[in-house]
Parts: structure tokens; sequence; C-alpha cells
């Protein structure tokens, strides 16, 4: 089923700053149509699009003091294909990483999750992760980590991958964070989920529930959120004035079992 994904910020730049936005659906995502604009008034910016080894699209832009819209519209017509992992790749997937503490949490998952392997164990840090968190917007800290959100208890999408991408890894399974446009998710926002390597495919974890896994539209990918933000920036102010964020089923969706977020799915 064709998904539309929009996004749209308004941002008041204070000084001349180096802009990186990850906001497009990433390379590989098959689509009918897309449109990305940076604009101020009548004045269009082109920005410069660089695409990492994950397949995400960064734009980078030199802003200028002022105001600066962005716009964002594609139409995804169908199912991404599958991309080859390499080695070196799953093994930067085992690794702690800035917000994903496997390290820290060693002891833990050794202890909750002996035994597991394979697909009982991603069914298994899945749940405990979606029944051990509060799902709690307003309260989460950009800085907030796996093992913060393990503490408070609380935290948005970004805690919840964070928390199942950190036990996984402690358990020896690759694990890595992706941000994605999710048609009706529920308070609508750019998503993020956690992927899990298993026999050579990648499969997707959303412990918040919120989300049909099977519908997820692939903005970026890396270790944690650090690797995925929507904008980051450089040598000044930025305020973000402005934020829409939409994702929708282009027609009248098929009707479908509803995700139980028990069988394996992959990023489609």
């Amino acid at each position: 089923m064709p998904r539309r994904v929009t996004a749209e910020l308004d941002l008041d730049l204070g000084a001349s700053v180096d802009l990186i936005f990850q906001i497009t659906a990433a390379q590989g995502v098959p689509l009918t149509s897309e449109q990305l604009t940076f604009s101020r008034g009548d004045r269009v910016y082109t920005p410069t699009e660089i695409v990492d080894q994950s397949g995400s699209r960064l734009h980078r832009l030199a802003g200028e003091p002022g105001p600066l819209s962005v716009r964002y519209e594609a139409v995804v017509s169908g199912a991404s294909p599958t991309v080859h992992t390499s080695d070196l790749e799953t093994i930067s997937y085992l690794r702690p990483s800035r917000y994903c503490q496997s390290d820290e949490v060693f002891a833990q998952a050794r202890r909750q999750f002996r035994g597991l392997t394979g697909a009982e164990l991603i069914a298994a840090v899945s749940s405990f992760v979606a029944s051990s968190v509060t799902y709690t917007p307003g309260l989460s800290l950009g800085t907030d980590s796996a093992v913060t959100t393990l503490m408070t208890g609380q935290g948005v999408c970004r805690d919840y991958a964070h928390v199942v991408i950190a036990l996984l890894r402690a358990m020896d399974m690759p694990a890595r964070y992706a941000a994605c446009y999710a048609p009706g998710l529920e308070p609508m926002d750019f998503h993020a989920v956690a992927e899990a390597y298993l026999d050579g495919a990648w499969y997707v974890i959303d412990a918040t529930r919120l989300s049909d896994r099977r519908s997820l539209v692939r903005i970026a990918t890396g270790r944690d959120a650090a690797d995925c933000a929507f904008l980051s920036y450089h040598g000044g102010y930025v305020g973000l004035e402005r934020m829409y964020v939409d994702a929708v089923f282009d027609g009248t969706p098929d009707a479908t079992v509803p995700d139980d977020h028990e069988a394996l799915v992959q990023i489609g």
C-alpha cells in the first residue's frame, strides 16, 4: 500500500550555521514522488546530499541568519529491497555506543535472559522493555540513555529503542537504531525503533507497541539516536519554531490483521 510522508520544519537561525538534516526516506526506499525544499521567502537553497554506509541520506546546508523553512513530502510505492550487511557493520552493532551502554547492562541482561537465543531472545527483550517502561512524552531528555531509562522506567520511542539495543548487544546479538516515518502513529512524530540481526536479516522491534511495523518507512540507521538525529547543527544558535510530521496511507489501507509485535518483521 502506498504511503505518503510529510515533514515541515520552521527554523530561526541566530547566525551562519552548518545544518545537517535526516528527514528524507533512506536510499533504496521505492518512491513514486519526492520533494525537498529549503527556502526563505522567494529564495530557495540547494543542499548537498551525503549518503552514509547504511543508506541514510543526509542533507547539508550552510544556513544564514534569519528564518528557514524546510518542507519534505514523498509517496512510498512499495517495499524496499534487502541490503547486504557487512561483517564490519555487525561488529560495530555489537559494541557499546553513546546511548546504548551494553557493557553497563551486561550483568542484568545475562541474568534475565540466560539461555535465550535467536527469535526467543528477541521476543523476550521486546516483551520486557514493553512492560517495564512507561511511555511518557515530555519527561525524557535528549541526553537520556538506556541506563537512565532502565532506572527511571519512563521514556519515549528513542528510549525504548536504546534499552532494547543495549540488552540485545549484551547478549551478543547485533542490534541497531532506525528512525522512521510510521503511518497511523499516535502521537504522530518521527518514530524510533530497534532492529536485531538474526540469520542474515534485520528484524524490527517496537517495544512502545505504537506502530504497525509492517508500514514503517526508513529514514536513517545507526548505532543509536546520535547517528539518526533529524537535525544537527554546528556554529550557532538554531531555534525550532514549528515542526509538523505526518505519515498516512495514500488511499484506503488494505484490511489487515493488527501487528501483534510477536512475529519477526522487517522494515519494508
